[in-house]
């Protein structure tokens, strides 16, 4: 007996913009596939009795056009691309049928095999769009994919064929924590020639770049030996008037009291192209890892984020303390621990209740983070007492004290 191999798909890219694409059902299914073919500019038309809100969302902003009953014949007119998704199988049968006399390539995601075109697992990597096919094995094609992203994101497959951008990245680290950075962020970083790093930036990563990889310190000790601005920003413009690509790597986000759009203005004075990658801001993900968030349904509905390096009555501190005092939610200290004595006394002398719970996390997301929880009355003696010292994010205000309600492990 002659046994035939199974047949394999032929992979092919489709352009559909402008084109007319018809998905048949509204549910789970559709609202996965919808944001792709919205994103190739595909001209879509939904036709369900009902869908999910996101579908339904979908529609309002104009993104699709939803037909609001059950598929009928000639919807299939003029369609360039179909997906039946309902979960009728006897319809998504009807509607491949109807898509092969019309000679339209139909996906059926209730039976791949059977209809004439299965989706891939895609995903998408600086303009390099990435898709595996596995027979029908969903599962083996969408490991194979994130393996794929995931060496091609980190550096492991060294895709030289998208070069560095030119000139300097300003890239947010994140807290501390290396995993922490964004995808973009460590996929740049891997690509640098030169690595202009401070200290609170996530620090482990530096070990793993290839020994040509120039790392400049550019730690900013608080209250210490400083690299100033101005040669961080000399040291930038330099390397990438060499021709090597410059990844500025600080921690938190660098627009979140980074300097980062002051180091924007000298690179662009200079005529050196920028590429800003925004990171996780300490001042939200820091409290979020000590069970602090930084609003509740019903306890903050408001979130003020302060820099601490200029005492409240300094001449040229910018920031109302008297009115930050008044408001109920969660004031956000940055940098403070030095002048904490100073803002809880000021909240307090404006208004603010002395018992307003306060949160403090030196070294957050880091092996070596601690959490002291106080109030605003007792947080400068507190903090003296545990020893707490910068680099640490304060947070006052009702949130601070939610952490009490969640369950206590069980002895």
């Amino acid at each position: 007996m002659l046994t035939r191999m199974a047949e394999q798909h032929y992979l092919v890219g489709l352009d559909l913009a402008g084109k007319r694409v018809v998905v048949v059902g509204g549910g789970t299914v559709a609202q996965r596939r919808l944001p792709k073919l919205i994103a190739a500019g595909a001209r879509v038309e939904v036709i369900s009795p009902s869908v999910t809100p996101s579908v339904q969302a979908m529609a309002d902003a104009g993104e699709i056009t939803w037909v609001p009953r059950r598929y009928a014949d000639g919807d299939l007119d003029a369609a360039w691309y179909v997906l039946t998704c309902t979960s009728d199988s006897a319809v998504n049968a009807e509607v491949a049928a109807a898509a092969d006399r019309a000679r339209v390539f139909c996906v059926r995601a209730d039976a791949g095999s059977e209809g004439s075109a299965v989706t891939p697992a895609t995903g998408s990597y600086e303009g390099l769009l990435v898709g595996v096919l596995a027979g029908g094995e969903h599962s083996r094609s969408a490991a194979v994919r994130d393996g794929l992203l995931t060496a091609l994101r980190s550096g492991a497959i060294d895709d030289r064929a998208a070069a560095p951008p030119a000139g300097v990245a300003l890239v947010g680290g994140g807290p501390g924590d290396p995993e922490l950075i964004t995808v973009r962020g460590r996929r740049l970083l891997a690509q640098a020639d030169v690595v202009v790093a401070d200290r609170l930036g996530p620090r482990d990563l530096l070990d793993e770049l290839p020994p040509h990889v120039e790392v400049i310190d550019a730690a900013k000790i608080p209250y210490g030996r400083a690299a100033t601005q101005r040669a961080i920003n000399d040291a930038l413009i330099t390397h990438a008037r060499a021709g090597k690509f410059v990844v500025r790597l600080k921690g938190g986000d660098n627009y979140v009291f980074g300097r980062g759009f002051e180091e924007l203005i000298a690179l662009a004075e200079a005529g050196v192209p920028v590429t800003v990658v925004p990171g996780v801001t300490s001042a939200f993900a820091v409290p979020a890892l000590a069970d602090v968030p930084v609003t509740h349904r019903g306890v903050a509905h408001e979130v003020v984020v302060v820099s601490g390096h200029v005492a409240p009555d300094d001449p040229a501190s910018l920031t109302d303390w008297s009115a930050l005092a008044r408001l109920h939610g969660t004031i956000v200290l940055m940098m403070g621990v030095e002048k904490l004595p100073l803002f809880a006394a000021t909240l307090v002398r404006n208004g603010r209740s002395p018992d307003t719970p306060v949160a403090v996390i030196q070294e957050g997301t880091m092996r070596t983070e601690r959490v002291l929880r106080s109030t605003l009355d007792k947080v400068a003696d507190d903090v003296v007492t545990a020893g707490i010292r910068p680099p640490a994010v304060t947070v006052i205000g009702p949130v601070a004290g939610l952490a009490s309600e969640l369950p206590q492990p069980v002895e």
